[in-house]
């Protein structure tokens, strides 16, 4: 391959990855990460009105969906009276209920949290294992929400050791 050639393949990469970061997610396919290989590009065609060049591109890329069942972790970043939400990967709004913490009360203050009777505490910046009981796609965000829940085995904060 010549220097146009690698400098045409360049400039196709980056015009790809800009319309993939812009793109942030779909409901098929979950939230796009990264372009992992650019395995074809087809014969360039002329647009009429704007004299763009256009390339049909084939690509392999990595995304991230959320599915009802999985076992994921997430940082708390809320604490409400309620419940808490945190974040999982590129998910901002993954909530859990209170109603949802078996065993954990809300103590009110300046900086709340959830504690048991063991003195596990559940605040912000906590790492919590979760089971995603519920997920919905919010089409005018561009992103997933989702509901968790702590009943099961080996559910809840994860000690930082």
């Amino acid at each position: 391959m010549d220097a146009k050639g690698l400098m045409l393949k360049r400039t196709i990469l980056i015009q790809l990855l800009e319309a993939f970061a812009s793109k942030r997610a779909t409901k098929e396919l979950g939230y796009y990460l990264t372009v992992t290989s650019l395995d074809k590009i087809g014969e360039g065609k002329i647009r009429e009105h704007t004299g763009e060049v256009m390339f049909p591109v084939v690509f392999s890329g990595m995304t991230f969906k959320i599915f009802k069942g999985e076992i994921l972790e997430g940082v708390v970043h809320k604490v409400l009276r309620h419940g808490v939400f945190m974040r999982c990967g590129p998910v901002e709004n993954v909530y859990l209920s209170h109603v949802k913490m078996p065993d954990y009360k809300y103590l009110p203050g300046e900086n709340p949290i959830f504690m048991n009777e063991k003195m596990s505490r559940i605040q912000v910046d906590t790492l919590v294992r979760f089971v995603v009981i519920g997920t919905k796609w919010m089409e005018v965000e561009k992103e997933f929400q989702a509901l968790a829940s702590l009943e099961g085995d080996y559910l809840g904060p994860i000690s930082e050791e």
